[in-house]
């Protein structure tokens, strides 16, 4: 199993857990490495305090034979005191006695205390080592150090990673609409390339964008004059119904001045919307007034199962639900929609074949759109997005549902 695959196991996903999870296993490996050393050292050690106590206790033997004494003094010297001499200690004979392996010679640890137990024809005596074991201050100076090398170098790589959270902290704010970032970096690292080419990619982006934006205000600007232009000049005509006709005309095309400056408003965060409560019926009702059909029952058929209250801008409302029911009539297969009004939503229905593409990608402005500018379906979503809402689409049955779901 690669290192990659146990980690998506283990779920661990970002960055970060990844690093601290590294240096937690490197941190453990010292710990038990250290460990070892440890008791290795102490096991040495008290192997040297044993080599040591077979050694006095031989000499001992030795100096008894010549002598027919204990040399107190040479035991003194390599730091054994004497406890006991003749057995005079019952307790502490027994004591020993029970817990080491012969009644004869036994080495034992009591209380903290080292006791050596030589009990033969000649003599019997208690001693008491008062050697320890030697501090592997070495080792422990060395772990200290490692550990404190993994910890400086655990800080310094969490240091290095830090702008990568600044950068995914801006990458959110850039998803939800904030083009105002920057995040311009004068290190030298792979992070501070990445963080370098998405700043480059933002100021693509605004100034896209304020092109755009541009060119609806010279479309509009351009546009407005001749409109106005046209409604006069169809004021001089006597035909009634030419005259009402080239009236709708220009109206629509006024009306679609409109929506080109909501366009506008919207996308440069300039628009401040008037928020009040509103029935979902007054919504619809506005919405077709602006399609301005010569007979809206001809080509609509509403049903009201439950009507609703709702709150937001009543131009931007209508506006969105005006662009679904257009597209609704446009791309039909009999210039027919649906409309369903149930709480909570509105629901746009019409026959026709489903869309060629997710809709997500119809969100985007200036999309590859037959017949159209692709802004329809992205003013839906600006107008939804500022109102909290949210725009569901599906096929059944050969017929495209669009929803307006209020939360």
């Amino acid at each position: 199993m690669s290192v990659t695959s146990l980690f998506e196991r283990l779920r661990i996903t970002s960055l970060r857990a990844k690093i601290d999870l590294v240096f937690l296993i490197a941190v453990l490996l010292l710990v038990l490495l250290f460990a070892a050393l440890w008791k290795r050292s102490i096991d040495r050690s008290f192997q040297e305090i044993q080599m040591q106590e077979r050694a006095n206790i031989h000499y001992l033997y030795l100096y008894y034979l010549k002598t027919g004494k204990i040399d107190t003094d040479y035991l003194a010297s390599q730091n054994i005191r004497v406890v006991d001499v003749g057995g005079k200690n019952l307790k502490l004979y027994r004591q020993i006695a029970q817990k080491g392996k012969s009644k004869k010679f036994s080495v034992v640890n009591l209380r903290l205390h080292r006791y050596i137990l030589i009990n033969n024809d000649r003599f019997k005596l208690i001693l008491e080592n008062l050697n320890k074991p030697r501090f592997p201050v070495e080792l422990l100076i060395a772990f200290t150090g490692a550990l404190a090398m993994l910890l400086l170098l655990y800080l310094w790589v969490v240091r290095s990673i830090r702008p990568l959270s600044e950068l995914k902290e801006k990458i959110l704010r850039f998803s939800e609409g904030d083009l105002n970032i920057h995040c311009h970096s004068d290190h030298k690292d792979e992070i501070a390339e990445v963080a370098n080419a998405f700043d480059q990619a933002v100021e693509t982006i605004r100034n896209l964008l304020r092109s755009r934006q541009l060119l609806l205000r010279a479309i509009m600007h351009e546009l407005k004059t001749p409109i106005a232009k046209g409604r006069l000049l169809s004021e001089m005509i006597d035909d009634p119904k030419k005259k009402a006709r080239f009236h709708a005309i220009f109206e629509r095309l006024n009306l679609l001045i409109d929506e080109f400056a909501k366009v506008e408003q919207i996308t440069s965060k300039n628009f401040q919307p008037d928020f009040h409560s509103y029935k979902a019926s007054d919504i619809l009702e506005g919405s077709i007034d602006l399609l301005m059909l010569d007979d809206p029952s001809h080509c609509l058929h509403t049903v009201i199962r439950k009507d609703f209250t709702l709150r937001g801008d009543f131009e931007l409302l209508t506006l969105a639900v005006k662009n679904l029911i257009d597209n609704a009539i446009k791309y039909s297969t009999d210039r027919h929609a649906d409309i369903l009004i149930r709480e909570p939503e509105i629901r746009i229905i019409n026959r026709g074949k489903a869309l060629p593409h997710p809709i997500e990608e119809y969100f985007t402005p200036f999309h590859s759109s037959e017949g159209g500018l692709g802004l329809g379906l992205y003013i839906v979503k600006s107008i939804l997005d500022l109102h909290g809402m949210e725009l569901i689409y599906r096929h059944e049955e050969g017929k495209n549902i669009f929803a307006v779901i209020v939360k």
